[in-house]
């Protein structure tokens, strides 16, 4: 299995979409079906504050990841935030996120991003290992807090 990556446009949406729903599913995320909708499709349209990506084959994704953009005075430029990754369930543990975390960096790096940044919970030994092996690493004297509007 390869975690190949396709950006996803719009034909891709109603993929993408349930993909997400599993994932917000499985992860107690509640939000409603025209709300997730209207989050992902600005993603397939050409904004630029973010991309998504299906791995695996188009017709047939196993999963996704999303980017979205920003500007870092810290890190010299563009930036981005891997907002979700998700890979099925049935096809976890072959080495597809691994694969996914490895490639997308140097493809976004080609492009201009300078750093790649992602939260991670801090109960989850085994993401962390995965997001370590990755070249991710927790800073030192940072932590990601965030204020819903």
């Amino acid at each position: 299995m390869s975690a190949a990556l396709t950006l996803a446009t719009p034909e891709h949406l109603d993929r993408l979409d349930a993909l997400v729903a599993a994932f917000h599913e499985e992860n107690g995320i509640a939000l409603g079906a025209e709300a997730r909708r209207a989050g992902i499709s600005p993603l397939l349209d050409g904004s630029p504050h973010g991309v998504a990506y299906l791995i695996g084959p188009a017709r047939a994704p196993i999963g996704y990841v999303v980017i979205t953009f920003g500007w870092s005075l810290e890190f010299g430029g563009l930036d981005g935030f891997i907002d979700e990754l998700y890979i099925r369930p049935g096809v976890r543990g072959r080495g597809i996120a691994s694969e996914t975390l490895q490639t997308l960096p140097r493809a976004l790096a080609a492009a201009g991003l300078k750093a790649l940044h992602l939260e991670v919970d801090r109960d989850a030994e085994k993401t962390q290992r995965l997001y370590g092996r990755a070249g991710f690493s927790a800073r030192p004297k940072s932590m990601l807090m965030s204020r819903a509007f």
